[in-house]
């Protein structure tokens, strides 16, 4: 990449060598603090980390934020405004306008001066040098709520080339984030294909065998469907019971069951979650016991608990009548298959999804259709294998998209702070 004939050291540690040609100006001289109210029938917009400055209407932005029912103390912003959310900034949640709209009144609005060109401005404000400065910039107790002083943050400083330059950084940056980011949604594409894949191949495995040449009959089971001959119906009375034993000491592993990752200790998720002070009195389940989340059970939380551990008191346990009649994997894999959750779904009780319980009389009126032991072993191993080869695909997939986000990061800083020189032609190209 073409570089600048000549670099001046920029006075700024983190930053070092700019373009010769290039000055400082602290971010209050190109800029002015603005806040125009009473403009309640304009666009709601929003700040979304990852996407700048958006119109409130874009499901992102519904999603993660709320808005007042008074509007009227929302502030006017107009295009080309810098927007800061004003407690996320110091994350990145920033960017320049291309919308007319009004924002909360906790953002802080500054109108550019001419000397910055907006679409230049959105990449400069947004790259990680900038970020850096709203980290400095932000008071707060804490790692999430910080508020920006603007007292401080308007001494940072900004290095800017003339406008041309900047019309040219644009454009180049436009092109070139336009394909690194069709470039990833073709990956998210493949990504996607691969996990319907798995879920097609774990479905048919679990459901209907392996051997798609046997005989089929049909289970009796409107949403079961046909099975193979040899395979057994019963109804889940038959093969489970549920254990309500109670911790002592509260001191085993803490377990937690979601539809995503099954039964997995609590100490592995990487989420804030409410912890109690004492466990004593929650259920135990042991190692090849069956644990249903009630409320969750109709999105398919549910799972099968590898080692002993507690869990909610509200949660169902259940062990097999008869050790080995179901394969630990297999069993989960089937209650989680698409048929299954339906009818969880179709027969919880509840006023509404998010109140739906999936209690233990539903789950032992269940009929389920399911293959001998050995061939249960068989259906995993076949599984096991599948599922590798597809998790290795994922992974590789996964990993070229960071490093195209690490590449796009990487561009845009080296094209505004200079390190690299945007020429017509690359502009155009």
């Amino acid at each position: 990449m073409p570089k600048y004939e000549a670099y001046k050291d920029s006075g700024v540690d983190w930053l070092g060598a700019i373009p010769a040609h290039w000055n400082s100006f602290p971010l209050c001289a190109k800029s002015k603090l603005k806040s125009i109210s009473n403009n309640e029938n304009e666009e709601l917009l929003s700040v979304y980390l990852n996407k700048g400055v958006i119109k409130f209407d874009d499901i992102d932005a519904k999603r993660t934020n709320a808005t007042s029912s008074d509007l009227t103390k929302y502030q006017l912003v107009e295009p080309g405004d810098f927007v800061l959310n004003n407690q996320q900034a110091w994350r990145g949640s920033v960017g320049v306008s291309d919308y007319r709209g009004i924002v909360s009144p906790a953002y802080l609005i500054l109108s550019l001066s001419e000397d910055i060109v907006p679409r230049f401005g959105n990449y400069l404000f947004r790259d990680g040098a900038m970020v850096a400065n709203y980290l400095v910039s932000s008071k707060g107790v804490g790692t999430i709520q910080r508020n920006l002083y603007w007292p401080q943050l308007k001494r940072a400083l900004v290095f800017l080339p003339t406008t041309e330059e900047q019309f040219l950084i644009a454009n180049y940056l436009d092109q070139k984030t336009a394909q690194i980011d069709d470039a990833i949604a073709i990956k998210e594409q493949q990504i996607s294909l691969l996990k319907e894949r798995k879920q097609i191949i774990i479905q048919q495995a679990v459901t209907r065998g392996l051997d798609s040449s046997v005989p089929m009959k049909d289970s009796g089971v409107d949403w079961i469907g046909k099975i193979p001959e040899h395979w057994e119906v019963r109804r889940a009375k038959y093969i489970f019971e549920e254990i309500d034993e109670r911790s002592k000491t509260g001191v085993e592993e803490l377990l937690s069951v979601s539809h995503k990752t099954g039964v997995t200790p609590r100490s592995e998720k990487n989420v804030s979650m409410f912890m109690a002070e004492d466990y004593t009195g929650s259920k135990l389940c042991r190692e090849n016991d069956l644990v249903i989340n009630i409320m969750w059970a109709w999105m398919g939380a549910l799972g099968v608990s590898d080692c002993v551990g507690i869990v909610s008191p509200s949660y169902g346990v259940f062990r097999q009548k008869v050790e080995n009649t179901f394969n630990p994997d297999y069993l989960e894999n089937l209650l989680k298959s698409v048929n299954y959750v339906e009818y969880y779904n179709k027969v919880s009780t509840g006023l509404h999804s998010s109140r739906l319980r999936f209690y233990g009389h539903m789950l032992f009126a269940m009929k389920m259709g399911y293959p001998s032991y050995k061939e249960q072993n068989e259906i995993m191993a076949y599984l096991n294998e599948q599922t590798k080869k597809i998790n290795l695909a994922l992974d590789s997939q996964l990993a070229q998209i960071e490093k195209l986000k690490e590449y796009k990061i990487t561009l845009i800083n080296s094209t505004v702070t200079g390190k690299i020189k945007i020429t017509p032609e690359m502009a155009e190209s």
